[in-house]
């Protein structure tokens, strides 16, 4: 029978990941809270919260972020577009989640070991903004096969990690 392990007895080595994540106008406190524990788990590098500040006293968001809101490292910046540039000119790769006409599946993306990423994602009930989607280098959305065509954020920002890393590590 395998026994669990306790936290300090855990086999996971630590590794930061070259992927910051945007947040385009996020506001969901529960969402926000997952956000942040899925960007410890993956270790990422930055959150960036644009359109929106978040709530960091919601008891909600603080209860699902199980405290990794305390040192997930994490900035709130108004204009999105100029970060976007800023980001492209360091040599990061821009990928937004949202379903378009053009997009193509997380499992076909590719990606180079050594590739720096932005990772963006939208609002709950609007997605990413069309602005935004302009100045992507690729539109990536997750297969789904049952009748919703859509999902929870929080949910698809922790499988496009998982992808992500899973190509950063090959």
């Amino acid at each position: 029978m395998d026994t669990q392990l306790s936290h300090s007895q855990n086999k996971f080595s630590s590794k930061k990941f070259p992927v910051t994540l945007i947040l385009d106008h996020i506001s969901g406190e529960a969402n926000i809270g997952s956000i942040f524990r899925l960007s410890d788990a993956f270790h990422v590098e930055k959150i960036i919260f644009c359109g929106l500040e978040p709530n960091l006293n919601s008891n909600r968001l603080k209860k699902t972020s199980r405290s990794t809101h305390e040192y997930v490292d994490f900035q709130f910046l108004k204009d999105s577009v100029s970060l976007i540039q800023q980001k492209k000119d360091e040599g990061y790769k821009i990928i937004a989640l949202e379903i378009t006409e053009n997009s193509i599946p997380l499992q076909r993306l590719k990606i180079e070991t050594s590739a720096k990423i932005v990772l963006i994602a939208g609002h709950e009930n609007f997605g990413v903004s069309e602005n935004l989607l302009g100045l992507c280098d690729e539109v990536v959305h997750i297969d789904m096969f049952g009748n919703n065509t859509s999902m929870n954020v929080a949910q698809s920002i922790g499988i496009s990690l998982y992808e992500i890393t899973k190509s950063l590590t090959a």
